[in-house]
């Protein structure tokens, strides 16, 4: 269990990205002292906050803030972390870092509620996340020696989130919020996407959905024990969801939560963050990584709703990188098989991370940054491109039909293509054997296994004759039908190698990148949201139906003697759960007799419309 939770503390706190630097010869402990504080919130609730104060006070320092929902331990003021802050650099040229549990988690007093709804124009004692911020910023200023006034707030994954919801209602000495990676709304990042449960999540739900009774530095979770590396498997003999309860009872909030609101409903409306970005005041940079499994729709919609809603400072950065790779520092940038670039990471924090938050909390904080609009990562031509804003300007739109001979077209054509989608051998999301928490090499993962499958269409061009650069975001327009009542829908953007494709040192061994089939984006659509995510709807047997799936942004350069292929097929196993493909009100209940193999139909008119840059 310690092992165990250990692990756990390492992979959601961001510490492992981290790793790369833990040989470094700096000493925390030399430089900083800490202090252990119980900080007191509008409605009474104290909130454990651990606060590293340089040893060096002839200067006043600015204050860098983490809330977080996976522990700030270590425990105890003569118990040190080994690196803190966002980054080295910032950690040895001085900083106050503060971290804090959030409410209802680890020494934190209160109930944790998992994605707490934000409240706008509150009133009295109420609290939300945003004002848990500003109480704690309020208390810091007042109460840490050497401050120099100004604050930033940053955070990987759940603690990006937390920097995204101290924006809202922000604190005015709250100067640059960097969030990393943050959920942007629960119906579409991590356990979601577009409606479909992300079964390869489930094993998590032990850490958000338990409760405690007060302040604890103990785990009071466990995850379930497979009992086999082969998750698959696992999955596929468990059968329909409700099975699954025997491992999580009603004491697990969130898993009964997922069970009751199916539909994206009231609940998970108030549980969306990137609704509320208006008229924001602090300087933003919004970080993430093109090849983020779990939190690719919020970097990308928080970004664009503060750049629609608000006049601040705003910017974006999007690597070559998967949940967290940016604050590692690997000399190999690499996501899977595919290798990307040295020092990338490196690179950015250096000089991205360390020049935004020294601008705008120690120097003149105006919009003269010297840092562009948004700095994204190309992922064909390996090079990072500077851009005056995103999605970039100077594009025309490609379309790519879904044709004959499985090809991609430049017209519609009455090209009908029909595949058996068994219930019982659903497609692969890899075609690895290993039991992971939250799956990441897939999003680069070779795809020849499921092109090579008969319940899995595929549409390519010619080889290129020359390079076709496509950036911004992707619209699948399915025209499609089934002799059931539900379906999934999956779309696939891959970047075919050419035959001599050299290997990289990442390249697994049984593998070549000759002919590899490069996963550069995907998406699933629960087909029976394609009307909208509030009110679901049954497919009518064996008639045509139009399904949009919009799939988040790419920078990809697709190359010179590379070939450009769509993958579309129904099932997604175990990254999602099974649709039953007969519908019922709620999957969650579904029972095994419900589980019913179709035949679907995919449409000529069916295509794909892109963003390509002028030439």
């Amino acid at each position: 269990m310690k092992l165990l939770h250990s692990f756990l503390f390492i992979v959601f706190t961001g510490l492992l990205s981290f790793s790369a630097l833990a040989q470094t010869d700096y000493d925390v402990k030399a430089h900083y002292n800490k202090e252990e504080v119980q900080i007191e919130m509008r409605d009474g609730v104290k909130l454990h906050t651990t606060i590293y104060s340089p040893k060096d006070t002839s200067k006043e320092y600015p204050i860098l803030m983490q809330r977080t929902p996976y522990s700030a331990q270590p425990y105890g003021e003569d118990q040190f972390r080994s690196l803190i802050g966002p980054n080295k650099t910032l950690m040895q040229e001085g900083n106050i870092i503060v971290y804090q549990d959030v409410r209802g988690r680890w020494m934190s007093e209160g109930k944790y509620d998992n994605m707490r709804a934000f409240i706008p124009n509150k009133s009295g004692n109420e609290t939300d996340e945003s004002s848990d911020t500003y109480d704690t910023i309020e208390w810091l200023l007042k109460n840490v020696e050497n401050n120099n006034g100004k604050v930033g707030t940053w955070g990987i994954s759940y603690p990006g989130h937390y920097a995204v919801a101290s924006l809202l209602d922000a604190h005015p000495a709250l100067n640059a919020v960097s969030p990393q990676a943050g959920i942007g709304d629960f119906f579409f990042d991590d356990f979601h996407h577009n409606g479909a449960y992300l079964l390869s999540y489930w094993r998590v739900t032990a850490l958000f959905g338990y409760g405690k009774d007060g302040p604890t530095d103990k785990p009071w979770y466990e995850l379930p024990n497979l009992g086999t590396q082969d998750q698959y498997q696992f999955f596929l003999d468990i059968g329909p969801l409700k099975n699954l309860d025997k491992y999580y009872g009603e004491d697990n909030i969130f898993w009964q939560q997922l069970k009751e609101h199916p539909n994206y409903d009231e609940f998970w409306q108030k549980r969306g963050i990137v609704q509320h970005l208006e008229d924001i005041k602090p300087a933003v940079m919004v970080v993430g990584g093109l090849f983020d499994a779990e939190d690719l729709y919020g970097p990308f919609e928080t970004y664009k709703n503060i750049e629609k809603n608000s006049d601040n400072y705003n910017t974006l950065v999007m690597g070559p990188w998967s949940h967290g790779d940016w604050a590692r520092l690997s000399e190999r940038q690499a996501v899977g098989n595919v290798y990307f670039g040295d020092e990338i990471s490196k690179d950015y924090q250096e000089n991205i991370e360390t020049k935004f938050f020294n601008h705008f909390l120690k120097e003149e904080g105006d919009n003269n940054s010297e840092l562009p609009e948004a700095y994204v990562y190309d992922t064909g031509t390996r090079e990072w491109n500077i851009y005056q804003q995103w999605p970039p300007k100077g594009t025309e739109e490609k379309i790519f039909y879904l044709s004959e001979e499985q090809k991609l077209g430049e017209s519609a054509s009455k090209n009908e293509q029909t595949f058996v989608s068994d219930i019982d051998k659903p497609v692969p999301y890899n075609d690895e054997i290993k039991a992971v928490f939250t799956p990441r090499e897939y999003m680069t993962g070779d795809q020849r296994f499921a092109a090579r499958r008969p319940d899995v269409l595929f549409y390519e061009t010619e080889v290129l004759e020359e390079d076709m650069k496509l950036s911004g975001e992707i619209k699948a327009v399915l025209n499609v039908a089934t002799t059931g009542t539900a379906a999934d829908w999956v779309v696939k953007v891959i970047d075919v190698y050419p035959p001599d494709a050299e290997n990289y040192e990442e390249t697994m061994p049984h593998l070549d990148m000759g002919n590899y089939h490069m996963m550069v984006r995907s998406e699933v659509m629960r087909g029976r949201f394609r009307n909208g995510f509030e009110k679901p709807e049954p497919f009518e047997s064996n008639k045509k139906t139009e399904v949009k799936i919009t799939l988040q942004d790419i920078n990809h350069t697709f190359k010179k003697g590379h070939k450009l292929q769509i993958q579309v097929q129904s099932t997604w196993f175990p990254l999602i759960d099974r649709n039953p493909q007969t519908y019922v009100p709620n999957i969650f209940e579904a029972s095994e007799e419900d589980f019913k193999t179709q035949t679907h139909t995919v449409f000529g008119d069916s295509y794909l419309k892109f963003s390509a840059l002028k030439k």
